[in-house]
């Protein structure tokens, strides 16, 4: 078990007033860490909600070098191929699976090909397929150490979607990244940045793709979105919530890039740059503007939040 996991429990047991030596600590952290997934497990797994952009069959093309779109209408997946094998980021619901499945195969790469997965957060709409595409591939699977506890609980610990129980399957950690820890891979390198907010574990990610023509330099976004309607000040399952809004909005102000992508097709106007069957086109999603735009909306958004009185008040 990750020294991570450890940690983060023998805090929970501290708390308690417990005290246990630390081998007997790692002995009931492994008990309690599999009685927590064996839970989630027993747990009947269910998808909140979904909207049919989200399921929507959308078809997979190529955005730049060897990078590919092969998600759904709205929920953006990206494949990464590279001559050891594919890196795949998001798989969107639970059904997308054979959706992804199709999408991988039809341009013309094995599904069984995929070595790493990724997620820039962990709700059931970007997470929802991981747990039976990394049981299909053997896939690595990596995420930001924020989110290890609400993967193990299948989103029933998340702070704000956690009202609804177990929203996808429990998933084995492979690795637990950290902020501006690199991925290699295949000869690709990609860096993570810790954007939390959204999820405590939200994460973006940049790197290098070319072509016959040029180098691109790719952000994939999580944008800071808010999802909770209670005041910051309410949340007590996240009391950094209002200062990890402001760190993400902040730190992704100085980012520089090429090309800009986002968890969802609407966030970066995916329908307006790609229509399907257009020729390659990369310099289509060259869109600084429409960054700075996202980014200047969801900072008035989050001001507004700020102003959002207690309950009570």
């Amino acid at each position: 078990m990750p020294d991570h996991y450890v940690s983060q429990y023998i805090c929970l047991f501290n708390l308690d007033g417990y005290m246990i030596t630390y081998a007997s600590r790692t002995v009931l952290l492994i008990i309690g860490f599999s009685l927590t997934s064996a839970m989630a497990t027993a747990q009947k797994v269910k998808e909140p909600k979904t909207t049919a952009e989200w399921v929507t069959a959308y078809q997979p093309f190529c955005i730049a070098g060897n990078l590919y779109y092969v998600g759904t209408y709205d929920l953006a997946c990206f494949l990464i191929t590279t001559p050891q094998g594919h890196i795949l980021i998001n798989t969107g619901l639970a059904a997308s699976a054979s959706q992804i499945r199709h999408n991988i195969e039809t341009l013309g790469f094995k599904f069984t090909d995929i070595k790493i997965l990724l997620t820039t957060q962990a709700h059931y709409d970007h997470l929802g397929a991981m747990h039976a595409i990394k049981k299909s591939t053997g896939a690595k699977f990596m995420v930001d150490e924020k989110e290890a506890d609400v993967v193990a609980t299948g989103g029933s610990s998340d702070y704000a979607l956690g009202k609804y129980g177990t929203s996808f399957e429990p998933l084995k950690v492979d690795r637990l990244l950290h902020d501006n820890d690199t991925i290699k891979f295949g000869g690709m390198q990609l860096v993570m940045l810790h954007h939390p907010g959204h999820t405590k574990g939200s994460c973006s990610f940049l790197f290098t793709v070319k072509d016959d023509q040029r180098s691109y330099r790719v952000l994939i976004a999580n944008m800071p979105t808010i999802v909770t309607d209670k005041a910051f000040a309410d949340i007590s399952a996240y009391p950094a919530i209002a200062t990890d809004y402001a760190y993400t909005l902040n730190a992704m102000k100085s980012i520089s890039f090429d090309i800009w992508l986002a968890s969802h097709a609407g966030q970066f106007n995916l329908h307006s740059k790609h229509k399907p069957g257009d020729p390659y086109n990369p310099t289509a999603f060259f869109d600084q503007q429409g960054y700075d735009n996202e980014l200047s909306d969801l900072q008035k958004q989050y001001e507004e939040k700020q102003q959002q009185k207690p309950a009570g008040n």
